[in-house]
Parts: C-alpha cells; sequence; structure tokens
C-alpha cells in the first residue's frame, strides 16, 4: 500500500479525530430530530418547507429533510475521516457550506416557500458558528502533517 492510498483509523490523526467528532455530531443530531420529546411539536414536522413547526431542543426549526440532510453529512464524514485528506477536505468544504447555508438563511425570508430546508434566526447562528468551527479546525488542524499525521504513517 503506498502513502497515497493508505487508509488508517478515524482518530489516527488530530484531523481525522475531529472530522469524526463532528460527523458523530452531526448523526446524533439527525436522529434526535427524529426523536418526539428532543423535538418539541413533533407532530407539525412536515418532509420540507417552512411550514414545519418542529424544533430540535425546542430552538432549532428542523423537517425531515433537514434531518436528513444532518445525517447525510454525518455519515459523509465518517467516510471521509478515513484518510487525512478527506478529513480536511469534509471540515473545509463543511464550514464552506455552512457559510453559504448562513447566507441563504439570512437572505431568504422565513415564512416564503424559499425557505424549502427551513431555517429559523437559530439556525443561522448555528450555521456560522459551525461554518467558522470548521473551516477554523480544517485549516489549523489540516496544515502539512508532522511525521505522526503524514497519511499512510503508521
Amino acid at each position: 500500500m503506498t502513502d497515497a492510498t493508505a487508509y488508517r483509523s478515524m482518530t489516527a490523526t488530530t484531523l481525522q479525530t475531529a472530522a469524526t467528532v463532528v460527523a458523530g455530531t452531526f448523526l446524533l443530531v439527525g436522529v434526535l430530530g427524529f426523536i418526539p420529546g428532543v423535538t418539541t411539536d413533533y407532530d407539525s414536522m412536515t418532509f420540507a418547507g417552512h411550514e414545519s413547526n418542529a424544533q430540535l431542543l425546542g430552538i432549532f426549526q428542523v423537517s425531515i429533510l433537514h434531518n436528513i440532510v444532518h445525517l447525510l453529512f454525518g455519515i459523509a464524514g465518517l467516510v471521509l475521516a478515513t484518510s487525512w485528506a478527506g478529513a480536511r477536505a469534509y471540515l473545509i468544504a463543511g464550514g464552506a457550506i455552512y457559510m453559504v447555508l448562513l447566507i441563504y438563511g439570512l437572505a431568504v425570508d422565513h415564512g416564503s416557500s424559499a425557505n424549502f430546508v427551513p431555517v429559523n434566526g437559530a439556525d443561522n447562528w448555528l450555521h456560522l458558528v459551525l461554518g467558522v468551527g470548521m473551516l477554523a479546525l480544517g485549516l489549523a488542524l489540516g496544515r502539512t502533517p508532522g511525521a505522526a499525521d503524514r497519511p499512510g504513517a503508521l
């Protein structure tokens, strides 16, 4: 196996551990979004759109689509965390995606049909924190790996 194709544990490097923790958090949030009680007004949840009154932890507006996106984002992160380059790409691209979601959330009328995700003000703040946090992790931990963090090092 060459250095370019070597895959190690998702926690082999600090960068991979960070990506794994972020991905696991997304999986947890996706699952919790489908649990009545943890998600308030669960019976009003719609597949997509701003009409969903369901709120994760009574704060973050969610829909079935929103929860599925969290689950898929978590699965993608776990898959990508199996390599150093994948973990870096997940954190940086994911951070960029969340910054785009922040801009979308700020630009879209929360009561309009364009708010199909759906997002609310609390989601906007969370997207800001996630975007900055993921970008910071990916960029700070994703600099040229040291000898122990180099892909393929055992």
